[in-house]
């Protein structure tokens, strides 16, 4: 139980953030990289905290591998090439996010929402990457 207690806390607590930081005109390139880290940590931490009780198909975690995959490629070429690292708050990125948060309570009932989750994160991590080697919403 206390788990979705932060769970819900983590996620709330990250969309007021970002609504806030929009609508008080505070937003920052630095408190854009720490919303990305925390969303980052806050996966892992619930991927590691959940992995063990779910039934997750072997080809799902493989989807997912092959999206970090991407993601990191994203950031070596963002280091390569512009010399920073880079988190476009795409609206794909932002959609991402709040499907997986609202998905992970329902895989104990059914794969369908993550899969689904998995197709949007696929085309978020592709925008990224195409968003990144032309320069689009990339600031140094």
């Amino acid at each position: 139980m206390e788990f979705w207690v932060v769970y819900g806390l983590c996620g709330v607590s990250d969309i007021v953030d970002g609504y806030l930081a929009r609508k008080l005109h505070a937003e920052s390139k630095i408190g854009a990289v720490l919303d990305s880290v925390a969303d980052i940590c806050f996966v892992a931490c619930c991927t590691i905290k959940l992995a063990p009780v779910l039934q997750i198909p072997s080809w799902l975690w493989i989807w997912a591998g092959v999206i970090v995959l991407i993601k990191l490629v994203n950031q070596i070429s963002a280091l390569a090439v512009h010399k920073l690292f880079c988190f476009p708050h795409t609206l794909a990125n932002k959609l991402t996010g709040l499907l997986l948060f609202i998905s992970v309570p329902l895989v104990f009932w059914s794969i369908v929402p993550i899969a689904i989750v998995a197709g949007v994160a696929s085309f978020a991590a592709i925008q990224e990457g195409h968003f990144i080697r032309t320069r689009k919403m990339v600031s140094s």
